[in-house]
């Protein structure tokens, strides 16, 4: 095993190359995170407004009961998308310890095809997560009401 500093230079370099597509990974997780958070606030207000003592015609009743609805799976896409994220990170971090222990010759349990199927695996399971975001972001367009119903000022009561 030839350890010079330009070969533990170019080993840390060659496993560190993935490591790019970490950052993406963690952009997207924190996005998709930010997206979650949005949805479960707009839930919460939804419920308050549905389960306080405020007297809701029907018409936005049924409005709000639809969005809750709507809601739940965008958050079930999410929470989906972010699972899939993270994967892809955990497989993408092995890919790099794989490729560290390969170059220097430190661990001969790992094989070169274990580097390929990891790698691989997390880029598929980017790609997935990536695929669920663009679903709930085309779901909350197409979901989206540019009809709400309006709160009537003189009275205080909620009309369209």
């Amino acid at each position: 095993m030839n350890l010079t500093i330009d070969t533990i230079q170019a080993n840390i370099q060659l496993a560190l190359a993935p490591v790019f597509l970490l950052t993406a990974v963690a952009t997207l997780v924190t996005a998709i995170t930010a997206r979650l958070a949005r949805n479960v606030d707009r839930m919460r207000f939804i419920q308050n407004e549905l389960y306080s003592n405020h007297e809701l015609n029907d018409k936005l009743r049924l409005h709000y009961e639809k969005e809750i609805i709507e809601f739940k799976t965008r958050g079930r896409l999410c929470t989906l998308a972010i699972f899939f994220d993270v994967l892809a990170g955990v497989l993408i971090s092995l890919t790099v310890l794989e490729l560290f222990f390969l170059q220097t010759g430190a661990a001969r349990i790992v094989e070169v095809g274990y580097v390929v199927i990891t790698f691989v695996a997390g880029l598929v399971s980017f790609v997935i997560a990536l695929a669920l975001i663009l679903v709930e972001v085309v779901f909350a367009y197409r979901s989206t009401s540019w009809d709400l119903p309006t709160i009537d000022k003189s009275n205080k009561t909620r009309m369209h």
